[in-house]
């Protein structure tokens, strides 16, 4: 868990920056972000061994996000964050290169869990 560098990208702003600092207080180098165009921005800046993304978000949506990061960043891992109504662009997203996906409201261990399972492959 050593410094993994994780962003999360969700447009509900309290979602994406209170995971961010949960992350944060666990050992993690997490930032969250509330639009794909401010995640782009980031990636841009910084590389993530993670990111954490929304399927759902207006303009970009989290797997048009997603495509984009693998073009730009191939080795990162990209766990997609889905509604309960949402699972099968959940798998949507494995079929396009998605490491996994979780579905909402997701608990901060299973999150952990599956960003470290992301880190190591």
């Amino acid at each position: 868990m050593e410094n993994i560098k994780v962003l999360l990208v969700d447009d509900e702003e309290e979602l994406s920056l209170v995971l961010a600092e949960r992350l944060e207080i666990r050992g993690f180098d997490a930032e969250g972000v509330t639009s794909s165009e401010e995640a782009i921005k980031r990636i841009n800046e910084k590389d993530f061994d993670v990111m954490v993304v929304d399927v759902k978000m207006p303009g970009i949506n989290g797997i048009e996000l997603m495509k984009i990061i693998k073009q730009k960043k191939p080795n990162s891992q990209v766990i997609l964050f889905t509604g309960h109504g949402s699972v099968k662009e959940g798998e949507e997203g494995i079929n396009e290169g998605a490491f996994d996906y979780l579905i909402k409201p997701v608990k901060l261990e299973d999150l952990i869990k599956k960003i470290k399972e992301a880190d190591e492959k």
